[in-house]
């Protein structure tokens, strides 16, 4: 079995913004494989299906970003799953260009405070987490507007592309390894 969570804050007012991106995985999953997102439990709007053969649990943290490590805990605790080969992680970051993906096996939390909170609740750096990369923030802005600013122009095509991109790489983890999706998926976009 596997744990899939999107980092994201909840309500409508963030939705579909740069800090929102794993949320936006995560309803990308529930489309492609239809798994429903109607569960709330474990602090998270969640969904439990298969993918190829797989069990998987989707979750959407509510605690919003800062405290998602109290939701993931709770999904771990009560699902009783490995946090090192059954966790995967999927979040925003502002060092990889808009549409990046960056797939690492473990690593410390690099400044984003979801990640550095779900590090503090397991105990552990030792987890499969997707970066999806939203861009720098432009000189001058200010770090909490533009992440929770929306994506612009030609960024909408290549946040979607990233987003079905994020969707593929769980599956080559669940069904093959995260050596293998680190080997399709973080090679540079040209």
């Amino acid at each position: 079995m596997f744990i899939i969570a999107g980092l994201g804050n909840p309500t409508r007012e963030y939705a579909a913004t740069r800090h929102n991106i794993g949320f936006d995985v995560i309803t990308g999953i529930s489309d492609r494989y239809n798994i429903p997102l109607q569960t709330r439990k474990h602090k998270a709007i969640c969904g439990s299906g298969v993918i190829e053969g797989q069990k998987v649990i989707l979750a959407q943290p509510q605690t919003y970003m800062n405290l998602s490590g109290e939701s993931i805990r709770e999904l771990v605790d009560f699902y009783k799953i490995s946090v090192e080969d059954e966790l995967i992680i999927i979040y925003d970051d502002i060092s990889l260009d808009v549409g990046q993906l960056r797939i690492r096996k473990k690593g410390s939390a690099g400044g984003h405070n979801g990640i550095k909170n779900i590090i503090q609740h397991l105990g552990t750096q030792e987890f499969c987490r997707i970066r999806v990369g939203v861009g720098n923030k432009p000189e001058g802005w200010d770090l909490a507007d533009y992440v929770l600013g929306r994506f612009k122009g030609e960024e909408q095509e290549l946040i979607r592309d990233a987003i079905s991109d994020a969707v593929d790489a769980c599956k080559v983890i669940m069904t093959e390894n995260v050596d293998a999706a680190m080997n399709q998926f973080n090679k540079k976009k040209v």
